[in-house]
Formats: C-alpha cells, sequence, structure tokens
C-alpha cells in the first residue's frame, strides 16, 4: 500500500492535516490505533482561536461550528472580589474566540473523511516507523488480522503525547523541557445553563476556578484540586459546593446545579521537545508539547501545527519546496514557546500553589490587578488569548 502522507493518530489534528491535504490533492492515509467511538469520547477543549476557526473554515469543515458555535468577544477574571472582563474585540482589532468542543470539531472532521472517501484505518495494532532518514518511509501494523506495509514519502505523527510518533525517535535526539505542576483540574460536565455569557477564570484563596461552557445548554465547570485527589471523593454536592465557594457571590447565587454526566481529573503540565522532525517524521500537537489548559492553547497549538506542516506539504508537492520541510520544527516552536508563556502565565497567577503565603496571593493579585488596570495589559492577555499570528510559510 503507498501514499504521499502516512498520518498517524486521528484525532482532530490528525484528520483536520488529511482534510487539508485532501482538499490540496495531496493523498495520505490515517491510522488509529483506537475505534471511533473512542476518540469521540474524549472530553477535552472547547475555546478556539480565531486562527483555528479560519482554518476549519478552509478546510470546509465549518458549517455546523458556524451554526452552532458560540463565538465570545470577551472573558473575565475574578479576584479580590471583583469581576473584570477582557474585551477581546476591541482589544485585538476585531479577533474573538469560538466556544465548540473538540469532540463536534473531530465528529466533523470525521464525517467529512467519510464523505471523501480517504482511507482511515482504525483499531490498528502493532504500529511500527521505518526508515525515518532513509529514502523509503514506511509504516507497518496490523488490522483486521492482516499485517499492513504502508509506503509513504512523509509521516506525520498526530498520535498524542502517549504515542508511538516521538518514541521512535532515538534516544539523545529530542531536548525535552519540562514542569509538572502540583495539582489538578477537577472537571465536572453537566446538562444546565451556563453561569455567565462568557467564561469566568477565578482566582481565591481556596484554589482556582473556571467556568465554561460547550452550548448554551451544557457547562463545563472546574476546580483546582490536589494532584493526589481522586475523582470518587467528589460527589456531586461536594464539587458544586466548593465552586460556588470560589466565585463571587453574585455569581454563586446564580449558579445552577444539576448531576455531572462526566467527572475527571486532569493533570497541569507544560511539556516541549526539540526539535519536532525527524528524518520523514514531524511530530504534530501533544507529540511534541503539551500546555496546562489556562490558556486554552492545547488544541489550538495543535492546529496551528497542522497550518504549518500543510503549508509546507503544500509547496513541496505542487511548488517543488523541499527545502522547507527542515523548517518544520523552527517555524512551529517560534509560535509554541510564545503560547507556552501565556499558558504558564496564566497558570502562575490564577491558582494557589504549595506554600502561597500571604504575601504571594496578594502578589497574584497585584499582577493581576497591574495588567487589568492598564490598556497595554489588557491587549497583552487578549491577543494572547486569541491567539498570535501563525507563522509565515514562503
Amino acid at each position: 500500500m503507498k501514499t504521499q502522507v502516512a498520518i498517524i493518530g486521528a484525532g482532530p489534528s490528525g484528520l483536520l492535516l488529511g482534510q487539508l491535504l485532501h482538499k490540496a490533492g495531496i493523498d495520505n492515509i490515517i491510522i488509529e490505533r483506537q475505534p471511533p467511538d473512542y476518540v469521540l469520547g474524549r472530553i477535552r477543549a472547547g475555546v478556539l482561536e480565531q486562527g483555528m476557526v479560519d482554518l476549519l473554515r478552509e478546510a470546509g469543515v465549518s458549517q455546523r461550528m458556524d451554526s452552532e458555535g458560540l463565538p465570545h468577544d470577551g472573558f473575565e477574571l475574578a479576584f479580590a472580589g471583583r469581576r473584570e472582563r477582557i474585551d477581546l474585540k476591541q482589544l485585538t482589532g476585531g479577533k474573538t474566540v469560538m466556544i465548540y468542543g473538540q469532540t463536534e470539531v473531530t465528529r466533523d472532521l470525521m464525517h467529512a473523511r467519510q464523505a471523501s472517501g480517504a482511507r482511515t484505518f482504525y483499531n490498528v495494532k502493532d504500529a511500527q516507523l521505518h526508515d525515518l532518514k532513509g529514502h523509503k518511509p514506511s509504516v507497518t501494523f496490523s488490522h483486521d488480522g492482516e499485517t499492513v506495509r504502508l509506503e509513504c514519502e512523509h509521516i506525520a505523527g498526530c498520535d498524542g503525547f502517549h504515542g508511538i510518533s516521538r518514541q521512535s525517535i532515538p534516544d539523545g535526539v529530542l531536548q525535552e523541557f519540562e514542569r509538572v505542576y502540583p495539582f489538578g483540574w477537577l472537571g465536572v460536565l453537566a446538562d444546565t445553563p451556563p453561569v455567565n455569557e462568557e467564561l469566568i477564570y477565578a482566582n481565591h484563596e481556596r484554589g482556582f476556578a473556571l467556568c465554561s461552557m460547550r452550548s448554551a445548554t451544557r457547562t463545563r465547570y472546574y476546580v483546582q484540586v490536589a494532584a493526589e485527589e481522586k475523582v470518587e471523593d467528589w460527589p456531586d454536592q461536594r464539587f458544586w459546593d466548593e465552586l460556588k465557594s470560589r466565585l463571587p457571590a453574585d455569581t454563586a447565587a446564580r449558579l445552577i446545579t444539576g448531576p455531572s454526566i462526566e467527572k475527571s481529573i486532569a493533570p497541569l503540565r507544560s511539556f516541549v521537545v526539540e526539535p519536532m522532525q525527524y528524518g520523514h517524521l514531524f511530530l504534530v500537537g501533544d507529540a511534541a508539547h503539551i500546555v496546562p489548559p489556562t490558556g486554552a492553547k492545547g488544541l489550538n497549538l495543535a492546529a496551528s501545527d497542522v497550518n504549518t506542516l500543510y503549508r509546507i506539504l503544500h509547496k513541496v508537492y505542487h511548488e517543488g519546496r523541499s527545502d522547507l520541510l527542515e523548517r518544520y520544527s523552527e517555524l512551529c516552536l517560534k509560535r509554541i514557546w510564545k503560547a507556552e508563556r501565556f499558558s504558564w502565565w496564566m497558570t502562575s497567577m490564577l491558582h494557589k500553589f504549595p506554600g502561597t503565603d500571604a504575601f504571594s496571593q496578594r502578589m497574584q493579585q497585584t499582577e493581576l490587578d497591574y495588567f487589568v488596570g492598564s490598556e497595554a495589559g489588557r491587549k497583552t492577555i487578549a491577543e494572547n488569548y486569541v491567539g498570535l499570528p501563525y507563522e509565515v510559510v514562503e
């Protein structure tokens, strides 16, 4: 079996890359070790940057997002008993974000791929990458009891932090940068109306809280918990009580609670590997970098990697610009480190760290007060939140 680009992983980044390549006439095959239902069952991000929204439109998969998604012109920071709105649209010259769940993005991309007739293999086993620096890269895997050898020209590793792509790069090639945070996010999904029209990020002496949403009738709320906490120790009532305690009183009074339909604890870490390529293999999204969710950058950073790799491959196949292949990592990392910085800053400013004393708490609040009290500070927050411009491939 042969193709031009083999894509490892059928999550949103792999599917989006496949959709863009297919529309550009570049043949690609996606392989995924999990079944489609498992991929769709992942409860993840819901805030899409302006750049990702535009990229989904370019890929021709935005119809449902544009009709059902919730455009947001701003968000709120709550601290020291205050609520301060960051007006994204006004501060960035018209840019906004879109509230539309990752599950829905993935579903739209799956439907588009099925309609296109492009090939996707789910439930693959024993996948291995071969000859990554040679003349004939390939992927071998088992599917429906048969061993398949997929010959290709390039491989996109879109298979996440624990996938085989990064693990296929020999020891000593990659440099890792990592920070593990001493807490997690306990998240609850509920079919209740949002407490606010826009997201609220709360800094409180008891810990961080976030009021988010997936739609006008489905909410996603989070509270910071210790790293060793267990989901089973958090019945719904305890969660709602804790969330209310961390919100401004007027907000807590309006909160409508209900039974959770999903509950989980996500650890927080910052992680980057350099370089993001090895021979014919290009790492995309979580395979190369992780951000704490505070800045809403995880899925969006994967989309910017997809954008860069797609632009490069488009020029390779349509203009013969093979020289651009070696610039993939350099171009991606420029934007990645800036997003890592913003996510680290948001995490540092909004969470309670072990050993935080009264002085540290006041310094956090003063830092927030300084930024929201300055036009330049608000603009800095806004331009990072809507997403910095994609790097130009030329």
